[in-house]
């Protein structure tokens, strides 16, 4: 048996058949034994998979084995968020229909999921394009909309000319769009928004629930809502005109910088902006070129700062000065009040901006220890904390200190009906647009009447199904062109009217999934009974990449259906892990042209040739795993040569989970050797101790030592994986395989005693169980070689003797006269007794004693030895 190699080639397809036909990971809703819900993000179906993709399939795997192996009735199930731009991309690239594309897609990363071994429940498997799914998301909509929570405005939008539709922020590279190269355009169109703006405080109090979140990600996600606290300030304007009305009003977050204030600024979208726009054909040409460009807050606040002069000025609120206003090409509309005042000396946006058009630079605030004669920021803004000067009434007060004066100063200070200073707290999250001129997306269910406005699609006719029939040879949106779809009678009126032709963005159908898996399959797609009895998850992974939009939506997204009655938690995912990539190096020929993996072959002396030639072939630096760059190596490769397993450990063991992971032959090579020394070792225990017998009455320090480390392993790998620390559970694995390793040695030079024998099984069997949920199908084919019953995958965890979990030795410090000298291992029972006589035994204590006796010695159990000479 030990000289057998353990055949993944043939265990693995064949455990997999039997756990398939068993139907051992389809879960009951009505199982009376506590829920654990894992789950990893739902993936896009855009082609075939790589081994990059796994990682945090294996990993949600681990955790969903191992609380099997607890007693929980574990949810793990899989679906796909398969709508999408890049559907109908392939479809116009291929001349076929998006749908054709994403099922053919969906059924090969099945079947590539599949030969990970995952221990999935595939009959709750749900994709976000089938008319059950998208039907119930339409139901949802129309549900917010009743319920305050949905509504349509007009917004800037990023806009494609040549493709006809919105793009998104992340669409738009260097002011083009990202398929067809056309400079986009910022239009106002009419969008369907959802009004997460309105739940921006619960959203952040609610990270501070969130206690298994990692918290860079809680920190993006309060950056991103943006919370301040500031101070809405009225500026009247000198020479007002009835249609332009008689004051700006900004929001800042800085009144303490009011007296270094020498412009106002407008959003290229204000109300005033458009005003003078309409009657000042140059600053109409002005904001249509502030229109070309994205609407992203990153873009536009890193683009060369542009303005416009309107010849307009307004007054100082705190008296004096009277301050230019620009319309300028930095300020965002959607935050605050789509105007600011611009204090050059103390902020890097403005000082680029006065430098550029000569405005005055004022400091006014002073940084400590710095002599206001020679401080400049001519240069640079000071941003930092400090005293304010040049200030008039503010002089010598902190920045808090001075924003309070203003506030108060303000809020008693009259323009017209109201102060002229109000205190407000302001969020950078805007309103979720969920409006998309595409196609292959969920059918917004709304119909526009000329008489009625938009009116719901009644519920007896939802799902609103997308038509089969479309064509995709003209730029833009398929169903604005379709020759009946739209087409419909008013359901208010009965008059002729149009089927709304945006569909939903895909964030939408991702954010209530984890509730759909929920229901059992048959059911009703998001029962209450069952989403309050699994959610929140307990376990999701993902990628950071998601990390603010996805979540954050999600998140939202919950709480709205929990106003609705419709769920009970607000939180969607109890504990969040985001897992590292894993990366590979890159590869090109002679001629520039990228290689995969298995077209290279690397020479001893360091050098890399294609395969079958002499070929030199240049090595980059490891990279994420791409198809572009054909840095990948498939699953199937993978299991063809060394086994799922052995993948699966590798992707484990190489780094701790949060961080990149680089795929190398060297590693999975040692993985596929480890893989191979768990089946010896096991077999090897086997066959020395071939049976199952009683507990010995009596252990000797041979057995002993072993079932500490087995018991040991079982504990320190439970508390590994509860706490997501793959790697470090993979170590004590092969720490305890040498213990093993050295005990079966041991084993085969004698007779194998009862109390040998048993521990030789035991250990074998902790082993076999620690590494199951890692590598699941070596497990089964171990525990067959035990004779276990059952299934290794229906198993329980080991049970844990706490007496052998205590170390049968400690180590304690000595001080001599209050200084350590040295230290001393003792058995963990000894008394103070056999500690003294011990520590008097040693070298560094005599030399100290020099023959005298010692005045004291105080024996501490457990912590420390103090002798006093």
């Amino acid at each position: 048996m030990s000289t057998e190699r353990y055949n993944a080639r043939e265990a693995e397809p064949r455990w997999q058949k039997i756990w398939d036909e068993r139907g051992i990971y389809r879960t009951r809703n009505d199982d009376p034994r506590p829920k654990y819900y894992v789950l990893e993000m739902f993936p896009y179906p855009s082609g075939r998979i790589h081994i990059g993709h796994g990682r945090n399939y294996v990993m949600g795997d681990v955790v969903a084995r191992f609380k099997r192996m607890k007693g929980f009735n574990v949810l793990h199930p899989m679906g796909w968020d398969a709508f999408g731009l890049p559907a109908e991309n392939a479809a116009i690239e291929r001349n076929t229909h998006p749908g054709i594309w994403t099922y053919e897609n969906i059924a090969t990363m099945r079947e590539q999921l599949k030969l990970l071994g995952l221990s999935l429940d595939w009959s709750r498997e749900i994709a976000s394009c089938d008319p059950s799914y998208y039907g119930e998301q339409q139901r949802i909509f129309l549900e917010f909309l009743a319920g305050g929570f949905a509504y349509r405005r007009e917004s800037e939008v990023n806009w494609d000319p040549v493709d006809n539709t919105v793009l998104a922020n992340e669409q738009v590279i260097d002011g083009r769009g990202w398929r067809s190269g056309a400079l986009v355009e910022r239009r106002k169109l009419a969008q369907w928004f959802f009004r997460i703006s309105d739940a921006s405080e619960e959203l952040l109090a609610g990270l501070d629930t969130l206690e298994r979140w990692p918290d860079k990600v809680r920190l993006m996600q309060r950056n991103w809502i943006g919370r301040s606290e500031g101070l809405h300030v009225r500026f009247a304007l000198e020479n007002p005109l009835p249609e332009l009305g008689s004051e700006i009003k900004v929001y800042t977050t800085r009144p303490d910088t009011l007296f270094g204030a020498s412009f106002l600024a407008l959003s290229p979208g204000h109300p005033l902006t458009e005003a003078l726009a309409a009657r000042t054909p140059a600053l109409k040409a002005f904001v249509d070129e502030c229109r070309r460009g994205g609407t992203s807050t990153a873009e536009i606040e890193t683009q060369e700062k542009m303005g416009y002069d309107t010849g307009l000025t307004v007054r100082h609120p705190l008296g004096g000065a009277h301050l230019p206003v620009y319309v300028a090409n930095f300020v965002l509309m959607e935050y605050g009040t789509g105007a600011i005042f611009g204090c050059p000396a103390h902020d890097q946006r403005d000082h680029d901006f006065a430098s550029k058009y000569r405005l005055p630079i004022i400091p006014v605030v002073l940084p400590p220890d710095v002599d206001p004669a020679t401080f400049s920021v001519a240069e640079a803004p000071y941003e930092g904390d400090g005293t304010l000067y040049n200030s008039r009434f503010l002089d010598g007060l902190s920045v808090p200190a001075a924003k309070e004066a203003v506030a108060l100063r303000l809020e008693n200070e009259i323009l017209g009906p109201a102060p002229v200073g109000e205190r407000a707290v302001n969020y950078r999250l805007r309103d979720w647009g969920i409006s998309r001129q595409r196609y292959w997306g969920c059918p917004i269910p709304i119909i526009h009447c000329e008489s009625c406005g938009p009116v719901p699609v009644p519920q007896d006719q939802l799902p609103v199904r997308l038509p089969e029939d479309v064509t995709f040879d003209q730029p833009g949106n398929p169903l604005d062109r379709h020759p009946t779809w739209k087409h419909v009678d008013c359901p208010r009126c009965g008059s002729a009217a149009r089927r709304e032709t945006d569909t939903m963005d895909t964030f939408v159908d991702s954010s209530w999934y984890f509730a759909r898996f929920a229901s059992e399959p048959g059911t009703a797609p998001l029962q209450k009974d069952a989403a309050d009895a699994w959610l929140p998850v307990d376990q999701y992974i993902g990628g950071i990449e998601h990390a603010i939009l996805h979540l954050l939506y999600a998140r939202f997204f919950t709480r709205t259906l929990k106003k609705m009655g419709r769920v009970s938690v607000a939180e969607p995912f109890a504990g969040l892990f985001t897992q590292g990539m894993v990366v590979h190096e890159t590869y090109k020929d002679t001629a520039g042209k990228w290689l995969f993996p298995e077209e290279v072959e690397k020479r001893p002396d360091g050098t890399a040739v294609r395969v079958g030639t002499d070929e030199p072939v240049t090595v980059g630096a490891p990279e994420k795993m791409s198809k572009s760059k054909r840095n990948v190596v498939p699953p199937e490769i993978v299991a063809d040569t060394y086994g799922v397993d052995c993948a699966r450990w590798f992707m484990l063991a190489d780094t701790p989970p949060e961080r990149d992971s680089e795929w190398t032959s060297a590693g999975i090579e040692g993985a596929w050797r480890f893989v191979q020394r768990i089946w010896r070792l096991v077999g090897d225990a086997a066959a020395l101790a071939p049976n199952e017998v009683a507990t010995p009455d009596h252990f000797g320090n041979e057995s002993i030592a072993l079932r500490r480390g087995a018991h040991k392993l079982a504990a320190q790998v439970e508390d590994d994986v509860e706490r997501l620390r793959f790697n470090v559970a993979v170590a004590r694995v092969h720490a305890f395989a040498n213990q093993f390793g050295d005990a079966l040695a041991a084993a085969r030079k004698g007779e194998v005693t009862p109390d040998v024998g048993f521990a030789l099984r035991e250990a074998a069997v902790f082993l076999v169980s620690a590494v199951a949920p890692m590598v699941p199908h070596l497990a089964e084919e171990c525990w067959t070689v035990l004779g276990q019953p059952g299934l290794a995958a229906e198993a329980g965890w080991p049970a844990v003797d706490p007496a052998l979990l205590a170390d049968d030795t400690v180590t304690l410090p000595i001080q001599i006269n209050g200084k350590r000298r040295a230290d001393i291992t003792v058995p963990a029972g000894a008394s103070p007794a056999e500690v003294e006589s011990a520590v008097l035994a040693l070298d560094a204590v005599v030399k100290a004693l020099d023959g005298r006796a010692p005045k004291r010695i105080i024996v501490v159990p457990q912590r420390i030895v103090n002798v006093v000479v």
